[in-house]
């Protein structure tokens, strides 16, 4: 079973914050004034001989615990939640722009600042662009992360035809860069964006075809590595209230932890 990280992260803060300040408000000054009656109904002896005040009795477990660790949980939250977060490409979709054990960061607030867990936008910030790299929530379970790059905006006509994307009736330009078998390397221009993509060598031109038109608030996404990308193709649109941020740079590389974690492949995300 998933873990829903972004979720224990918002109970664990909330449940130590309260605790912490049920601390401060209530039960530090219950603490005292029990150890102010029991230090006046003892010898003479207990209690600070210099001052002669009684000493704060030591805090519960529990009370110390979430005292340490609340700010910690607030500040990783906050960044997490509203400026970046760390993923890793658990599969090759994505290839060759992001390879299986790609740490990538993500902007959570390129495209509008949003609550954690829930997702509402509650600040407009920007909007995703054609050619941008984004993660999303997968729309089948709305709780999945996916990372595709963006493809047709809302109103745009996309249709993939024998392997080749043809955005609102004008073939994309796609120029071949080399042959490397199982797969050929060809660079897309998406207007602004450049990119390379691969195209699997004998894979029929038929697959993953069809014509969309993107409505109102949604995305069309595919994958650079086009005969093997689980994408729009076959599950339809990503709504906008299912992503998640934009990736925008590689930090580290380790695919597996028989493996030494890699930092060649450190940089930005095309």
């Amino acid at each position: 079973m998933d873990i829903d990280f972004p979720l224990v992260l918002v109970v664990l803060t909330f449940a130590t914050g309260l605790i912490w300040l049920a601390d401060k408000l209530f039960l530090r000054e219950r603490r005292l004034a029990a150890a102010r009656a029991s230090g006046s109904s003892s010898s003479p002896q207990t209690g600070n001989a210099v001052t002669g005040e009684v000493e704060e009795p030591k805090e519960p477990y529990l009370v110390d615990l979430s005292r340490s660790f609340f700010p910690v949980l607030a500040i990783v939250l906050v960044l997490r939640s509203f400026l970046v977060e760390p993923f890793q490409i658990p599969s090759g979709s994505m290839l060759p722009t992001l390879e299986v054990g790609d740490f990538i960061l993500v902007n959570k607030y390129a495209y509008g600042l949003r609550l954690p867990v829930a997702g509402t936008k509650i600040l407009e910030v920007g909007d995703p662009q054609r050619g941008d790299v984004m993660v999303f929530r997968y729309p089948k379970d709305g709780e999945t992360n996916y990372i595709k790059r963006v493809i047709g905006l809302a109103g745009d006509r996309i249709r993939y035809q024998n392997k080749q994307l043809f955005i609102n009736g004008e073939e994309i330009d796609s120029r071949f860069v080399a042959r490397l078998p199982p797969v050929e390397l060809r660079r897309e221009d998406l207007g602004e964006v450049e990119h390379d993509i691969f195209l699997t060598l004998g894979r029929p031109g038929t697959a993953g075809e069809g014509e969309w038109v993107v409505p109102e608030g949604h995305y069309f996404m595919m994958g650079d590595n086009r005969d093997n990308s689980n994408d729009s193709r076959y599950w339809g649109m990503v709504p906008d209230d299912l992503v998640v941020g934009k990736a925008f740079a590689i930090w580290m590389h380790w695919k597996s932890l028989t493996s030494l974690p890699s930092f060649d492949r450190v940089g930005g995300i095309e």
